[in-house]
C-alpha cells in the first residue's frame, strides 16, 4: 500500500521557515510566517486568555465531551461577535471546527455534498489552502482577478468582469477583511455592489474571516460580511480565533451557515454535526471555552479588546513607518500602498527573482509571491527592509 504513495509538494512557507532557521546571519529578518509577533519576535499569550485560563483551572470540574457540533455557548458568543444582529438566530447553524482551516474545509464539504457540479470562484491571488482543498475534494473551481499589480489595490472592475461568468448555484470565496495575501480590501461601496450582483446571479458566498479586529476594528471589519448576511438567503462563514485571540495552537474556529428559514437551518445543523462525526467526532474544547469566557465577561472582554487594539495599532504603525522610509529613500510615493493595506500582510509586487535577491543579499525572508508579514517589522529592521527593496530594483 505505502509503496504507491507519491511524494507531496512541500509547503513553501514551511520550507521558508527552515531556510530562515538555518541562516547563520545575525541580522536576518523573517517576514514570511503568518503569525503575529511582537517587537521581540514572540507570539504572546494575551492577558485576557491567561486570566480566563486561570479562572477555568479553578472552576472546571470535568473534561467530558460537549457536543458533536461544539458547545452552544461558544456558538452564541461567536454568532454575536461575527454577525451581531444581522440575521435571525433561528436561521443560523453552527459548527465548532479545529481552527479556521477546519471551518473552510467543512464549508467546502457542504458544497461537495449539496452542489458537487457547481463552480467555486476564488480570488486570484488567495490563501493557497483554498485552492489546495478544493482540488483535493475534486470540486470545480475558477479564479477571478482581484489584485492590480500596478496600483497594489483591488481591481474591482476586473473582478466584476470575471464574475459575470458565474452561474446560478455557483459559490464564491471572499475574504471578510485583511485579504491574504494582498492586504487589499473591498470598500463598503464595493461590498454593496458585489452583494447585489451576486444575489441577482444566485451565487452563494463563502466568507473566510480569519483576521477580524486586525483591520479597522472588531465591528468595522465585519460591515461587509454583515451586509451580505442580512441580504442573502444562504451563506457560509468560516471564522478563526487564531489571530484575534492569539489561540494559534488551540485550533479554535467556527463555521456558521445561514439558511433560508428555521426548517432548513435544522437540517443544515444536522449535516454540520454529521461532518464533525465523520472527521473528528467531538471538537476540542479548551480554546473555544476561553473565547466564550472572554466574550461573555465584561472585564475579560475589555482587556481583550484593549490588547487587540494595541496589536492593530502596531501593525498600522509598522506599515506607515516602512512606507515613509521608502518614500524618503526613493523620493517617490510609489510605496504608499503599504500604508493603505490592512491586516498582517501586504503583497509588495516584487518578482520571484527580487524576493530571492533580498534573501541572498540581505537575509530577508518573505514568501516567493512577495507577501510580507508586517508584524515582523521593527524600528531596528525597517531601514534595512527599505534598503533591500530598493537594492533589488523595486
Amino acid at each position: 500500500m505505502f509503496e504507491s504513495i507519491r511524494p507531496q509538494n512541500p509547503d513553501k512557507i514551511i520550507m521558508l521557515i527552515k531556510q530562515f532557521r538555518d541562516d547563520p546571519r545575525e541580522q536576518k529578518i523573517d517576514l514570511g510566517v503568518g503569525v503575529y509577533r511582537n517587537a521581540d519576535g514572540v507570539t504572546p499569550v494575551m492577558k485576557a486568555v491567561k486570566d480566563a485560563e486561570h479562572q477555568l483551572w479553578l472552576e472546571q470540574e470535568t473534561k467530558a465531551y460537549t457536543a458533536l457540533a461544539g458547545d452552544p455557548g461558544y456558538h452564541a458568543a461567536m454568532r454575536s461577535l461575527v454577525l451581531g444582529d444581522a440575521v435571525d438566530e433561528d436561521r443560523i447553524a453552527a459548527l465548532h471546527t479545529p481552527g479556521g482551516t477546519g471551518a473552510v474545509r467543512n464549508a467546502f464539504e457542504v458544497v461537495r455534498l449539496t452542489s458537487p457540479d457547481r463552480t467555486v470562484w476564488v480570488s486570484k491571488p488567495s490563501w493557497p489552502n483554498h485552492l489546495s482543498m478544493l482540488d483535493f475534494l475534486a470540486l470545480p473551481r475558477a479564479e477571478y482577478r482581484y489584485f492590480d499589480s500596478e496600483t497594489r489595490s483591488v481591481n474591482f472592475a476586473a473582478m466584476m468582469d470575471d464574475l459575470s461568468q458565474a452561474e446560478d448555484g455557483d459559490a464564491i470565496v471572499l475574504h471578510g477583511c485583511c485579504h491574504n495575501p494582498t492586504g487589499a480590501d473591498l470598500s463598503s461601496v464595493e461590498w454593496d455592489e458585489l452583494g447585489a450582483f451576486l444575489i441577482n446571479r444566485g451565487v452563494v458566498p463563502i466568507i473566510d474571516i480569519a483576521y477580524q479586529g486586525f483591520g479597522d476594528g472588531i465591528a468595522e471589519d465585519v460591515i461587509g460580511l454583515r451586509s451580505f448576511a442580512g441580504s442573502f438567503p444562504e451563506m457560509l462563514i468560516a471564522a478563526s480565533c487564531s489571530k484575534n485571540f492569539g489561540l494559534y495552537r488551540e485550533r479554535t474556529g467556527i463555521l456558521l451557515a445561514i439558511a433560508r428559514d428555521s426548517r432548513t437551518r435544522n437540517t443544515t445543523q444536522s449535516l454540520l454535526a454529521h461532518l464533525n462525526r465523520q472527521n473528528i467526532s467531538f471538537p476540542p474544547d479548551h480554546g473555544s471555552r476561553l473565547v466564550t469566557m472572554i466574550l461573555q465577561n465584561d472585564a475579560l472582554r475589555t482587556s481583550w479588546q484593549d490588547e487587540l487594539n494595541a496589536i492593530n495599532a502596531t501593525l498600522r504603525d509598522n506599515r506607515a513607518r516602512l512606507a515613509e522610509e521608502l518614500r524618503r529613500r526613493s523620493s517617490s510615493d510609489r510605496f504608499g500602498f503599504i500604508s493603505s493595506h490592512k491586516g498582517m500582510f501586504s503583497l509588495l509586487g516584487a518578482s520571484e527573482d527580487q524576493v530571492e535577491l533580498m534573501k541572498k543579499r540581505h537575509g530577508i525572508y518573505l514568501v516567493s509571491d512577495s507577501r510580507i508579514n508586517v508584524a515582523g517589522l521593527t524600528d531596528g529592521n525597517i531601514p534595512k527592509m527599505a534598503e533591500a527593496m530598493l537594492d533589488v530594483g523595486m
